[in-house]
C-alpha cells in the first residue's frame, strides 16, 4: 500500500467505518477519465456501492456528471492531467514541465474550478511530471492551501516522487496498488480485481484504478455485490485513507512502547 501521513484534522469530517466492519479488509476503486462521453459515464455512475469517480477538467460533460455523482453520494475527484514521458495527447488543463510556477498555479486554479465537489485529486498520465520534485512541490504547495483535499499517486512511473513530496508537505495521500483494465478482457479485469482483494487481505487496505470501459463496468457491476460475502468491504477513497491512517497510528504507537 502506498503511504499516507498523520494529519487527522483533514479527516475530522470523515465518518468512521461501522465498528462491525473495522476488522475487515477494505478496498477502494477509482474510475478515472470521467467527463468525455455522457452516456458511457452515466452508466459508470450507476455502479453499486461507494465507488469513487475522477473527472478530467474541461471535458464536455465533467461538470454535469460530477454534480450527478455528488447527488448519487459518490465521492468526486479531480483527475489532473500531467505531462507523460511519451508524446501522448494529454487533454485540456494539463500541467507540463515547461510551465513557470505562476503558469502552473494559474492552470491548477482553473482545473480545480472546473470540477465541483472534489475531495481529492489524482494524476492523469504524468509519468514525466511526477518525477520532477520542483513541480511536485508546486502541486503540494497549492494543495496545502486547499484544506481537506487528499492526493492519490496513480503511479504511472516507478520513479514517481509525488508521494514523497505529499508526505513532506503533510498532504494526506496514498498510492494506487492495482490497475484493473490495462487489458479490457473481462477475465483479465476479474483477475486484477482478485489481486486487489488479496492485497487488501494481506495489508488491510488496497486501492485500484479502472476506467469507464463497458467491460470494466460490466465486471464491477457483477462482482461488487459479492464483496461482502468474501469478507471485504468497499470504501470511498477518503475513508480508505482514514482507515489506513488509523492503522498506521496504532502501529506507530505499538513501536513506541
Amino acid at each position: 500500500m502506498g503511504g499516507w501521513i498523520s494529519n487527522t484534522a483533514v479527516f475530522a469530517a470523515t465518518p468512521p467505518d461501522q465498528p462491525t466492519h473495522s476488522h475487515q479488509p477494505a478496498i477502494g476503486i477509482i474510475i478515472d477519465d470521467m467527463g468525455n462521453l455522457e452516456q458511457r459515464d452515466k452508466r459508470a455512475l450507476q455502479l453499486p456501492g461507494p465507488v469513487t469517480f475522477a473527472f478530467l477538467p474541461h471535458t464536455p460533460h465533467a461538470r454535469k456528471l460530477a454534480e450527478l455523482a455528488h447527488r448519487l453520494n459518490k465521492e468526486v475527484m479531480l483527475h489532473l492531467p500531467m505531462q507523460p514521458i511519451e508524446n501522448d495527447k494529454i487533454g485540456p488543463g494539463a500541467l507540463t514541465l515547461h510551465m513557470t510556477a505562476r503558469q502552473f498555479e494559474q492552470q491548477l486554479t482553473l482545473d480545480f474550478a472546473a470540477i465541483p465537489h472534489i475531495v481529492g485529486i489524482n494524476n492523469h498520465m504524468g509519468s514525466l511530471l511526477t518525477q520532477h520534485p520542483g513541480h511536485m512541490q508546486w502541486l503540494m504547495t497549492e494543495l496545502s492551501k486547499r484544506k481537506n483535499l487528499y492526493f492519490v499517486d496513480s503511479y504511472t512511473s516507478k520513479n514517481s516522487i509525488a508521494q514523497q513530496l505529499a508526505n513532506e508537505n503533510q498532504i494526506p495521500n496514498m498510492r494506487r496498488d492495482v490497475f484493473l483494465d490495462h487489458d479490457r478482457n473481462p477475465d483479465t479485469i476479474r483477475f486484477h480485481l482478485q489481486r486487489l482483494i488479496n492485497k487488501a487481505r494481506k495489508n488491510g487496505t488496497a486501492l485500484a484504478i479502472g476506467h469507464p470501459f463497458p467491460e470494466t463496468i460490466a465486471v464491477l457491476k457483477e462482482e461488487l455485490p459479492k464483496l461482502r460475502a468474501q469478507g471485504v468491504i468497499l470504501l470511498p477513497v477518503s475513508q480508505l485513507l482514514h482507515r489506513t491512517l488509523k492503522r498506521s497510528t496504532s502501529w506507530q504507537a505499538s513501536l513506541s512502547h
